[in-house]
């Protein structure tokens, strides 16, 4: 009886050391100490080959970090299933998790809800189970799982077990994928995780991420404060704070770098981030040799970053040749979750450096707005990409960048309808200018002359001849526009009644409409002035004119001066709008 006992008793602290290790596991995951949870978790699977909760667990080490090892999983459960059976919920939903990752979403609902249905524990699925699922949703991008599916088991999951945080961020995480509209339910559910642990790091830190995507500095840093506050341990939040201030305040930079190197798990990846504050600060030279250092020590298979820290580095020392070279290697060998927006703005700004590759440095910024869901960030990428254009002299590819730069924003300012217009009109889009932006200008600031003005100027253009009078209606709108300060604008309008005198009397011929033109020309001038003088002649010219005969009765009329034309006459030169 007694050797039994301390059989059992052997057979139950062996029991208590795996589970302990696998919530030491579970905890270094949370920690995004990736290497270590491995370790920990293969100790575990060691000791209990047959532990679902421990070979999950294991999966779920394989598949974080921004190289999920997929494959690794995949066959860790395949594996774990033949050997145990087909019948362990928690093994299921870690296939299911595989199913979502290789985009078989179907595959992975049909396992999600067998594995519901053998948890059942008194008419309620065990949340442990639900849990599980929610987290499959909540892994990848975000065209990666069924958000709305989800939510919903994690609600259950939140009901049934009242004390666990990390189902409310998982809740959070499948919200902020349905669209930024939904924002806010990721908020409150990051709030409600903090409600069970107000210590919780992850859901200050995915606040945080939401004010920063949303450009709210204030917010976005207090929330990161706060996290590193309430667990100084939680090192995405110093990585983050890295991140911003890298480009903006190296000290402050430098301060949250050396704190995510002081509690992050050590790897080479932290010897990188280094040499990438030698290049923010300026020390380009000290930078490339460090990357070359790190490269020999292990090799640019560890850190694919290497590359672009020197693509960086070529092209502040203006060696676009080498900057190309490294950053276009990256792109086409690294893994997908190593690529940031980032790396597609630098390549794309590189590329375009070379004279006829803009259309190859487009594709790079089209890639890095797509990759990037903070509004700013996009803004930013649009903007470069049209500098690119403009300087290479191509309004039209200007334009196509301008117009999404536009329509990003909430409104669009007076300086987007100026720049699409000029670079419009720069293009000869004539008829965008005239009947599209030309008019939008003017309806949304009635007040500036702009608008008019190029509404006048793209009429012109397309009317090269003046003889389809496209350019009557721009230029009596704009004539209305400028009479509201005569004094300032009186010459514009002057020019503007000659361009109509020309048209109705050399294209029209409409000599009464013509007369009328010289009207108001001598209204706006002082008799004795050559304005008036020149207004004054010429209606006295189409005033002397005999009306003209009847089609078919005689030989045509001749002019009263003998020419039938206005053109040349004005001494102020010709009408152009401007």
């Amino acid at each position: 009886m007694k050797k039994i006992s301390l059989v059992m008793l052997s057979v139950l602290m062996v029991a208590a050391a795996i589970a302990q290790n696998v919530n030491e596991g579970i905890k270094q995951l949370y920690y995004q100490k990736y290497n270590t949870a491995k370790q920990t978790l293969q100790n575990a699977v060691n000791g209990n080959p047959k532990d679902p909760n421990a070979i999950y667990w294991l999966g779920q080490a394989f598949l974080a970090g921004a190289n999920p090892d997929i494959a690794g999983a995949k066959s860790l459960y395949q594996k774990a299933l033949n050997d145990i059976g087909n019948s362990d919920p928690l093994l299921l939903v870690g296939m299911g998790h595989i199913d979502l990752l290789e985009g078989r979403s179907n595959d992975a609902r049909q396992k999600f809800e067998t594995a519901i249905s053998l948890s059942m524990q008194k008419k309620n699925p065990n949340p442990t189970i639900l849990a599980a699922i929610g987290r499959a949703n909540a892994d990848g991008g975000s065209n990666v799982g069924d958000p709305p599916y989800a939510i919903e088991k994690l609600k259950k999951a939140a009901e049934l077990n009242p004390t666990d945080p990390e189902v409310y961020v998982n809740m959070g995480i499948n919200y902020q994928k349905m669209g930024g509209d939904k924002g806010g339910d990721a908020v409150q559910s990051y709030n409600a995780a903090l409600q069970r642990d107000p210590k919780y790091a992850r859901a200050l830190y995915r606040i945080g991420k939401i004010y920063e995507s949303q450009n709210n500095v204030d917010l976005f840093q207090d929330y990161y404060q706060r996290a590193v506050a309430a667990d100084p341990n939680y090192v995405p939040t110093y990585l983050a704070l890295y991140d911003y201030y890298k480009n903006r305040d190296v000290a402050k930079a430098l301060n949250s770098l050396n704190d995510y190197i002081k509690y992050a798990e050590q790897n080479p990846e932290n010897e990188y981030f280094m040499a990438d504050y030698l290049f923010r600060a300026g020390k380009y030279q000290e930078s490339l040799n460090k990357g070359k250092e790190l490269e020999a020590k292990y090799g640019l298979a560890t850190l694919p970053k290497l590359s672009v820290l020197y693509a960086y580095n070529y092209d502040r020392l203006k060696d676009s040749v080498l900057a190309k070279a490294n950053i276009v290697k990256f792109l086409s060998t690294a893994p997908a979750g190593e690529i940031s927006p980032d790396h597609y703005v630098l390549a794309g700004s590189i590329v375009g450096k070379f004279k006829g590759s803009e259309e190859e440095a487009s594709a790079y910024f089209e890639k890095a707005v797509k990759a990037d869901t903070i509004k700013a960030n996009q803004i930013d990428y649009m903007t470069a990409a049209a500098t690119m254009f403009e300087k290479a002299n191509k309004p039209a590819q200007q334009y196509n960048w301008l117009f999404k730069l536009a329509n990003l924003k909430d409104s669009w300012g007076e300086i987007d309808h100026y720049k699409l217009n000029d670079v419009s009109f720069k293009a000869g889009a004539y008829q965008r200018v005239l009947d599209t932006l030309g008019p939008k200008y003017i309806a949304a600031f009635p007040d500036k002359p702009q608008g008019y003005a190029f509404r006048v100027r793209a009429a012109k253009a397309i009317d090269t001849a003046a003889s389809l009078g496209l350019a009557i209606e721009p230029i009596n709108q704009q004539n209305e526009y400028l009479m509201k300060d005569t004094s300032k604008n009186k010459k514009a309008v002057y020019l503007n009644y000659y361009y109509l005198l020309v048209y109705y009397n050399d294209k029209a011929k409409d000599i009464p409409k013509a007369i009328e033109m010289t009207d108001k020309m001598m209204a706006l001038y002082t008799p004795g002035t050559e304005e008036y003088t020149f207004a004054e002649t010429t209606k006295k010219a189409l005033q002397s004119r005999p009306a003209p005969r009847t089609p078919g009765k005689g030989s045509p009329t001749k002019t009263g001066n003998g020419t039938g034309s206005t053109s040349g006459k004005a001494t102020s030169g010709s009408a152009s709008g401007k």
